[in-house]
């Protein structure tokens, strides 16, 4: 009796509202995406396919017609999948409210116009490292689906300052924008969004090697929620930009600023008096900052209870005397001190003490051995020793 009312249940599609097969990918073919749609359909709510690389566009038809109501539906890494499943998915789930298409590679503009024209409840859409997507693709979405909050193109080279103004222009709730790699945008689409898009709250443009200050200046006179800044690689920002963010960006709970080498000390000061909530900055390859800087991150507001990592990797001017800091961090859980060369052991194992549930991620290369040279070819230590 137990055995049939379990399998009584397990043929219900009411019971089956959210799946995610990521688990099985290399197990999922169409068949099975088939019949789980007709077992389920009207009930599934929520489906991941994510890495599902042999599903084609045949079971995400049938999986469109016998399930209207999904609203969740990730077919990232789904490398076959066509524009003809995005078009059978605008033509039959116009609830659809989230939709993950990262490196289907397969999918162009005409998917974005699809969605566009039958998906206007859409709240998320990630085409990241999607090629063939270009301003005209964005344009269409942002136009069709007003609502969006979170629009991902990490990696597109063709979206552009066009297709950003667009955004800006037609979705005023967004509030995640990730343009990582989106090397052609500018200060020019940056300051329309920060313009029109005042509920924004997590920005990432790594790599966007073009913006500069202006970019910050705006962020910080008209996005006062913002609360994740992601600016890797941004070599052009300063310490002007970071005063202005700091000064009106209150919120600001993670900051990656690696490889963003203008900034100084000064950064570290305006980040420390006027960001409360930092609970993690990455400060790697950042050259120019010193002990001092770290000094006055330490004493900032941040310091106490909200900063939890600290990333210092390849810092070449800090010393012994930022452990030393660092040590009134109570909060502070991991940091990170690759290849900072005057940084030493005792000063970490005197951190520790005073911060026993602390994680030091570093490494001493260990002194190499004299070369072997009787009878066999010289050998070289080359390992580095990681705390």
């Amino acid at each position: 009796m137990v055995c049939k009312y379990w399998n009584v249940l397990a043929l219900d599609g009411s019971s089956w509202q959210k799946i995610n097969l990521f688990d099985f990918q290399r197990d999922i073919e169409g068949p099975v995406i088939e019949n789980i749609s007709q077992r389920c359909g009207g009930f599934l709510k929520f489906l991941s396919l994510r890495g599902c690389q042999s599903v084609v566009d045949k079971s995400i038809r049938t999986l469109a017609f016998h399930c209207p109501n999904i609203e969740n539906l990730d077919l990232s890494e789904c490398k076959k999948i066509t524009d003809i499943s995005t078009q059978s998915i605008s033509k039959n789930c116009s609830r659809l409210a989230a939709i993950n298409l990262q490196s289907c590679s397969n999918i162009t503009d005409d998917s974005l116009k699809y969605i566009s024209d039958g998906c206007p409840n859409l709240l998320e859409i990630n085409i990241s490292w999607c090629s063939l997507i270009s301003e005209n693709g964005v344009e269409a979405l942002a136009r069709g689906c007003k609502k969006l909050r979170k629009f991902c193109s990490k990696g597109c080279k063709q979206v552009n300052d066009n297709a950003i103004s667009c955004l800006a222009k037609f979705c005023h709730d967004l509030m995640v924008l990730n343009l990582h790699s989106c090397e052609s945008v500018t200060d020019a689409s940056i300051r329309q969004i920060a313009a029109n898009c005042h509920k924004l709250q997590k920005l990432c443009v790594s790599k966007c090697a073009e913006l500069t200050d202006l970019s910050l200046m705006a962020l910080s006179q008209n996005t006062p929620l913002l609360n994740t800044l992601e600016a890797s690689g941004c070599r052009n920002f300063t310490d002007i930009g970071f005063q202005a963010l700091g000064k009106n960006c209150k919120y600001l709970e993670r900051m990656d600023l690696e490889e963003c080498n203008q900034i100084t000390d000064l950064t570290l000061a305006h980040l420390a008096t006027g960001c409360p909530s930092l609970e993690k900055l990455t400060l790697s390859h950042c050259e120019l900052i010193t002990d001092d800087g770290i000094r006055q991150l330490a004493a900032g507001s941040c310091a106490a209870e909200s900063l939890s990592v600290l990333e210092l990797d390849n810092c070449p001017l800090i010393t012994d005397r930022t452990l030393e800091h660092l040590v009134s961090c109570h909060n502070l859980q991991r940091i990170e001190l690759f290849d900072c060369q005057m940084i030493s052991r005792a000063a970490i194992r005197k951190l520790k003490n005073h911060l026993p549930n602390i994680k030091v991620h570093a490494y001493f290369a260990p002194v190499t051995p004299p070369p072997v040279t009787t009878g066999h070819r010289p050998r070289y230590c080359r390992c580095c020793e990681i705390l």
